[in-house]
């Protein structure tokens, strides 16, 4: 069952003097429901003009963002590249306005708080955590909303590999424990490989679709850095390529090194 179809003809943001910027021409994809789906692109490329587009928050489109019957029912939650938790709110708070204040809900955050290792921390304040900790509390709160899709932005960017290998499996087991829709934004293939069933390669502004693959490791392989390695030098070579054709994207220009093939 299709729980997302996104068809963005044209998005390009006004300027002033070069008469505007082009981010996304020509872009169509679909999702199916509870597919974890990654997105790969280099930096710059439209990936996160992408994610606002699909979350609603950017309108200004040529084209169409249809939902399926279970995500038009249920809601959105969005993880930006930032935790972006309220400082004036708990971390149980920040957690419960997004699950609902029905008892049920009540319960379901607390639930959480625990299921992401920030039993004790309830009543801290976001200023009095770690970073990676709010990054958990995040998770929490994107969960805490029961969506049927669930967008990140790069979310683990700026950890270090150890902490954003733990935050990896963690979300993996909150996703198998409370399913959803993923669209998931990274630059780095081996973050990639590791999380989703298939990947979705965008080329350089302006954002296309160059490539859609799906990953076939299992969960054991996932877990080996050899064998994620190698599906990534099987697999995805031709984004290191040194020259490529004329028509084709050119990943590895300078301005394009930002991507981690």
């Amino acid at each position: 069952m299709t729980a997302l179809a996104v068809t963005i003809a044209r998005k390009a943001y006004a300027g002033a003097r070069d008469g505007g910027v082009l981010a996304i021409e020509n872009l169509h994809f679909s999702v199916a429901a509870n597919e974890f789906v990654c997105i790969l692109g280099p930096s710059g490329c439209g990936k996160t003009t992408m994610l606002n587009v699909i979350a609603g928050l950017d309108k200004d489109f040529s084209g169409q963002i249809a939902f399926g019957e279970s995500a038009a029912r249920r809601r959105l939650a969005y993880v930006f590249q930032t935790p972006r938790l309220l400082p004036w709110r708990t971390v149980l708070e920040n957690i419960t306005l997004a699950a609902g204040s029905d008892p049920h809900s009540a319960a379901n955050a607390r639930a959480l708080v625990a299921e992401v290792g920030l039993a004790g921390f309830e009543d801290a304040f976001p200023g009095q955590l770690s970073l990676g900790m709010q990054r958990r509390a995040a998770l929490a709160r994107a969960f805490a909303a029961d969506p049927a899709l669930l967008l990140m932005d790069e979310p683990f960017v700026s950890l270090d590999e150890t902490a954003a290998a733990k935050l990896r499996a963690l979300l993996l087991l909150l996703w198998r424990q409370r399913p959803a829709t993923m669209l998931f934004v990274t630059h780095d293939s081996r973050e990639a490989i590791q999380l989703g069933e298939r990947l979705l390669l965008l080329t350089p502004s302006p954002a296309k679709l160059r490539a859609d693959l799906r990953v076939t490791l299992s969960q054991e392989q996932r877990a080996s850095p050899s064998a994620v390695e190698a599906f990534r030098t099987e697999n995805l070579s031709f984004l290191a390529e040194s020259r490529a054709p004329a028509e084709a994207p050119q990943y590895n220009s300078p301005m394009n090194r930002a991507f981690r093939p």
